[in-house]
C-alpha cells in the first residue's frame, strides 16, 4: 500500500552539492499527493565509514539513522548508494545483536531511492512528454544496478519524456570510476574509467547527463571540467521530472 506521508532523507551530496535535486524530489512527491516531512536531526548515512573499515563510527551513524527514521512510514532519498547503505549494509554492522538487526531490516524494507519509490510504490508507470526536450543520456550507476537492483525504470521515464532525444549510453552499466574510496585508493584506474565514461557520453552527442546517484554525478562533473567537456550539464533525474511537471 502506498503511504500518505514520506520522510525525506537528504543525503550529504544533495545537501552540499545538489540542493536542486532535493527540491525537485520534493516537488514531484508533493505533486503526486504525498505529504513530505524532513527530520531535522538526520545526518550522513555513514557509507564512507563502512567503506574505510571504521566500524565504531559506522555503527554510531547507523544507530542514529535508525533513531531518526524508525517511525517513518517510508523513507525516500535521492541517491542510490545511500539507500543501498541503509538497506543492505546497516544490519551487517550488528551481527551480535539480532534484535537490532530486525529493527534495521524493518526500516530497510521501507527505504527507497526516489525513482524506485515512484515506480514500485507510487505505481507511476508513465511520465508526460516534455515540450523542451534536448539530447540526454543516462548513466546507470553501480549502486543503482547492483545495490538496490533497479533496472530500466529511469530509461523508461526518459524515453516517455524525451522520445528520440533520449540517447542510450553504450555500456551504461560500466562503473564511472568513483566507487567511494575506490577513487582515492586506485586513482589511476579510477581516472581511466572516468575518461572512458566521459568519452562515451560525448559520443552520444548529448548535452545533458542524468543519473540516480549524486556521487557519480559529482565525479563525472568534476572529470568533465578537468578534461574540457565544457558543454555537458549533469542533473539528477528528479530535476528533469520536475521540469516536465512545471510545463503543465
Amino acid at each position: 500500500m502506498s503511504p500518505s506521508r514520506v520522510s525525506f532523507f537528504l543525503t550529504c551530496s544533495a545537501d552540499l552539492l545538489y540542493p536542486s535535486a532535493a527540491r525537485a524530489c520534493i516537488r514531484v512527491l508533493e505533486a503526486l499527493g504525498y505529504a513530505v516531512d524532513f527530520p531535522q536531526r538526520q545526518t550522513c548515512c555513514g557509507q564512507s565509514f563502512i567503506n574505510t573499515g571504521k566500524l565504531e563510527e559506522a555503527q554510531k551513524t547507523a544507530r542514529h539513522f535508525l533513531d531518526v527514521f524508525e517511525t517513518a512510514e517510508m523513507v525516500v532519498g535521492p541517491s542510490s548508494s545511500c539507500i543501498d547503505t541503509v538497506r543492505n549494509r546497516y544490519a551487517g554492522l550488528f551481527e551480535g545483536d539480532p534484535e537490532l538487526q530486525c529493527r534495521f531490516a524493518a526500516l530497510s524494507a521501507r527505504s527507497y531511492e526516489f525513482c524506485e519509490f515512484l515506480y514500485q510504490v507510487a505505481g507511476l508507470k508513465e511520465w508526460p512528454r516534455s515540450s523542451r526536450a534536448g539530447r540526454t543520456t543516462y548513466h546507470s550507476s553501480c549502486r543503482t544496478l547492483r545495490g538496490i537492483g533497479l533496472r530500466g525504470v529511469a530509461e523508461t521515464y526518459l524515453t516517455q519524456m524525451l522520445g528520440h532525444d533520449f540517447i542510450p549510453l553504450p555500456d551504461s552499466d560500466v562503473c564511472c570510476g568513483f566507487g567511494g574510496s575506490f577513487s582515492v585508493r586506485l586513482p589511476e584506474l579510477s581516472g581511466q574509467l572516468l575518461a572512458d565514461k566521459l568519452a562515451a557520453i560525448q559520443a552520444t552527442g548529448s548535452r545533458t547527463v542524468t543519473a540516480l546517484d549524486l556521487s557519480c554525478l559529482t565525479h563525472l562533473a568534476g572529470g568533465a571540467k578537468k578534461l574540457g567537456y565544457v558543454d555537458l550539464q549533469f542533473v539528477h533525474l528528479a530535476e528533469l521530472l520536475a521540469a516536465t511537471l512545471e510545463e503543465g
